[in-house]
C-alpha cells in the first residue's frame, strides 16, 4: 500500500508538470497577448513603447527562461503579478478561492444528497412508474445545460419574488451562506446528480441481481437491510468514481454558473484572464484547478481501499 501511494504521488507530480508545461506553452502560441490588446485598443503603435512594456512583462525574454522563473516563483510562493491590475497575483487569486470552493461544495453536496437515494429507489423499484418519472427526472438533468437552467432558477425568482438573488459575499452564519449559495449550487448540481442517480440505479441494478442478495432475502432479512446494508454498500465503489470525477471537474459548470448569477469566484475570473491574456493568473489558476483535479482522483482511489477491503494495491 505504501509503494502505491509513493508511485501515486510521483505521477501526480509529474502530471502536474507536464500541466504546467502545456498551459505555459499554450498561452504563448495564442496569437496575441496583453501587450498587443493594450495597443490596438489605443489604436496607435509605438514601437519602442510597445518593445518597453514588453521588457517590463517580461515578455521579450525567451519561451524557456520565462517558464523556469515561473516555476521558482512558484517554489517560492511567489505567483507574480496580475498583469491587468498589477497587484500580486496570489492577493487577486486567494479570496475567490473560498467562494468557488463553497459553491463547488455545496454542489457536490446536492449532486449526492439527491442522486444516490433517488438512485436507489429507481432500482429498487425497477419497473414501476416512480422508476419511470425518476428515469425521465435524470434524462432531463443532463440534457439540460447548467447555464440554462441557472437563467430559468432567476426567471422563476423574479416572476415570484419580484428581485433576483443578491450574492453575499461575507456570510456571517450558515443559514446566510446556505441562502447565498443555494439557488447557484443547485443549477450546477442537478446535471451531477442526475449522472450519480443514473449510475447508482445501474449498479444497484447488477448488484441485487447476484446471489447473496437472494440468500439475504431467503434467510429473512428485512428490505431496507438488504437494500441499504448488502446491495448499496457493494454498489456504492461505481458511485465514488462518478462522484470524484464530478466533484474535480465541476469548474466546468461553475465557470457559466459564476457568470449567471454574477459571483466573483475563481472560474468566472478565470475567463476574465484569459480574455486579457494575464498569463499570470491563468497560469496559476489552470495549475490550481489541476490540482484540484489529481487530487480528487488520488482519493477517489484510496476511498476504494476503504469501501472495499478486497481491493489491494500490492500488485
Amino acid at each position: 500500500m505504501f509503494a502505491y501511494i509513493v508511485r501515486r504521488l510521483a505521477l501526480m507530480l509529474l502530471t502536474l508538470i507536464g500541466i504546467s508545461i502545456v498551459i505555459f506553452v499554450l498561452l504563448r502560441v495564442v496569437p496575441g497577448n496583453i501587450v498587443d490588446i493594450l495597443f490596438d485598443a489605443a489604436g496607435m503603435v509605438d514601437p519602442a513603447d510597445k518593445a518597453d512594456l514588453q521588457r517590463q512583462l517580461g515578455l521579450d525574454q525567451p519561451i524557456v527562461v520565462q517558464y523556469l522563473h515561473w516555476i521558482a516563483g512558484l517554489l517560492h510562493g511567489d505567483l507574480g503579478y496580475s498583469f491587468v491590475s498589477e497587484k500580486p497575483a496570489l492577493q487577486e487569486i486567494l479570496p475567490r478561492i473560498p467562494i468557488t470552493a463553497r459553491l463547488a461544495a455545496f454542489a457536490l453536496l446536492f449532486s449526492a444528497s439527491i442522486g444516490i437515494p433517488l438512485g436507489v429507489l429507481s432500482a429498487v423499484y425497477q419497473g414501476t412508474r416512480l422508476d419511470y418519472a425518476l428515469r425521465v427526472i435524470s434524462l432531463s438533468g443532463l440534457s439540460l445545460p447548467s447555464f440554462w437552467l441557472g437563467l430559468l432558477i432567476l426567471m422563476a425568482s423574479v416572476a415570484m419574488f419580484d428581485s433576483i438573488p443578491i450574492f453575499n459575499p461575507d456570510p456571517k452564519t450558515f443559514g446566510e451562506m446556505f441562502s447565498t449559495y443555494c439557488l447557484p449550487s443547485m443549477a450546477v448540481g442537478f446535471r451531477s446528480s442526475a449522472l450519480t442517480m443514473r449510475i447508482t440505479r445501474s449498479s444497484m441494478l447488477e448488484v441485487l441481481r447476484q446471489d447473496y442478495i437472494r440468500t439475504a432475502r431467503a434467510k429473512g432479512a428485512s428490505n431496507a437491510s438488504v437494500n441499504f446494508h448488502h446491495a448499496l454498500k457493494n454498489a456504492i465503489l461505481p458511485v465514488i468514481t462518478v462522484v470524484g470525477i464530478e466533484a474535480a471537474f465541476l469548474i466546468g459548470g461553475l465557470i457559466v454558473t459564476e457568470t449567471v448569477f454574477n459571483i466573483p469566484g475563481i472560474a468566472r475570473f478565470l475567463v476574465e484572464a484569459i480574455r486579457w491574456r494575464d498569463y499570470p493568473i491563468v497560469q496559476n489558476l489552470v495549475m490550481i484547478i489541476a490540482v484540484v483535479v489529481v487530487s480528487a482522483n488520488f482519493i477517489v482511489d484510496m476511498l476504494y481501499a476503504v469501501f472495499d477491503p478486497r481491493v489491494r494495491y500490492s500488485e
